[in-house]
């Protein structure tokens, strides 16, 4: 019992760090000890082993994934190429629809392969402007972002780079393609639910007469419509991304998912050097910077695994495995009961999803479920609980937009919590019905 009340107070307390403003590395070290000493472990072999090999496996695995995803987000910004998606769908829509310009491009760029962390800082500046436009609060792009990088791209959508969708492959034997039905379905359900949320918000927001307000770091001056004339034209600009995806679904099957991808990313970053080469002010500052950025992003989601992998190795968190194997339900359902927690935890969709892989996996595989359906409910299920106060994710948007967990949270957790939550559940009606 003190087990299990000792993981949860470590939760609350990692929470508590995150409004606070602690950065991930300490607070999981933190943490991890709070875990430790309430269940009575070995604190330096739970730090030097357990942390470290957690913290280890993750870098390790996907190190390529992160960082070509980040250089491919550098070289896009740095072309001009990103905004010029960004433009065309402003022309396209207008700009009194702001939140769904925001989603869309977001969307298309993390579809794309784009890491999530270059996309928060490629599509800030045009939210900004839209917003302005509009005359939105500006903590709601916080949310809006959220809609395109942190729900159907990540997790349901057929073929998505992102982790989300490739960790089940690896211990599942299936493609980044997997339950295609399943995942357009649930994919359509979190962008409409999303934006029409976020919309909705935006009305009362206007209702009760707010405004948009910049903060202190925004230079409204330096962000004007009029730089468009300098950009790549948008149907080159795009082109590079529709590669990336073609290489994905080229490479289905042929290979391991990691490595196709990866591929992928290469062709794509190669493709968008060669289209836009004398639009670089320094091709090789925005090769070194687009590695760099990469960095930060892997260590704070490698630092919450790590904490996980503590968890993982005390008794409470051996019984939570029991009773989930246990648990007289669908495996669909189990399952998705399962990474919920463990990414609400790890405050990771990655993290949540690697632990859940290699503990419980392989015995969930044997129990004659779809190997296609398991996949996917388990990528959408790690989109739940993973946006919980303390997610590095999280923190990353709210610093890079300048706001507050007490400005922002509030809408960012219904979109990319609550929401998911209800995909999940549509998931696997759709899971037990259908396959």
């Amino acid at each position: 019992m003190l087990g299990v009340m000792g993981v949860l107070i470590a939760i609350a307390v990692i929470i508590f760090m995150a409004y606070k403003g602690w950065g991930i590395i300490p607070a999981s070290l933190l943490c991890a000890l709070i875990v430790i000493l309430t269940n009575h472990g070995d604190i330096w072999k739970s730090l030097s082993v357990d942390y470290v090999n957690g913290f280890k496996y993750f870098a390790g695995t996907y190190f390529l994934i992160f960082v070509l995803g980040a250089l491919f987000g550098q070289v896009m910004g740095e072309s001009g190429s990103a905004n010029s998606i960004s433009y065309k769908l402003m022309d396209r829509f207008g700009e009194s629809r702001a939140i769904l310009v925001v989603a869309l491009a977001t969307s298309i760029l993390t579809y794309g392969g784009v890491n999530l962390f270059i996309v928060i800082f490629t599509v800030y500046p045009l939210a900004l402007i839209l917003f302005k436009a509009a005359d939105l609060p500006k903590r709601l792009i916080v949310a809006t972002v959220g809609i395109g990088a942190g729900t159907f791209t990540m997790t349901a959508m057929p073929g998505s780079p992102s982790i989300q969708n490739l960790i089940p492959a690896q211990v599942l034997g299936t493609t980044a393609t997997a339950a295609p039905l399943m995942g357009i379905i649930c994919s359509l359900f979190l962008f409409g639910a999303g934006v029409w949320y976020v919309q909705s918000r935006a009305k009362k927001a206007k209702a009760n007469g707010e405004h948009f307000v910049p903060g202190p770091r925004d230079n409204m001056d330096k962000l004007s419509l009029t730089d468009a004339s300098k950009l790549p034209d948008w149907k080159v600009a795009f082109l590079p991304l529709l590669v990336v995806i073609g290489v994905i679904f080229l490479l289905k099957g042929k290979m391991d998912a990691l490595y196709g991808v990866s591929i992928a990313l290469a062709v794509g970053i190669i493709l968008t050097y060669v289209l836009n080469w004398k639009r670089f002010e320094n091709p090789l500052k925005a090769l070194n910077d687009g590695c760099s950025n990469s960095v930060m992003a892997l260590i704070n989601t490698a630092a919450i695994v790590g904490f996980g992998f503590v968890v993982q190795n005390v008794p409470a968190f051996q019984a939570f495995i029991k009773f989930a194997l246990g648990m007289k339900f669908n495996p669909l359902v189990s399952e998705a009961i399962a990474v919920n927690v463990i990414a609400g935890i790890t405050g990771s969709a990655s993290g949540g999803l690697t632990i859940f892989m290699k503990t419980m996996g392989p015995a969930f595989l044997q129990t004659g479920i779809s190997p296609e359906a398991l996949h996917r409910v388990a990528s959408i299920a790690s989109g739940g609980l993973d946006s919980l106060p303390h997610s590095g994710a999280v923190i990353t948007l709210l610093m890079v937009m300048g706001l507050t967990h007490k400005e922002a949270y509030k809408d960012l957790g219904v979109v990319t919590v609550i929401i998911p939550l209800l995909a999940t559940a549509l998931a696997i009606a759709i899971g037990i019905f259908f396959y």
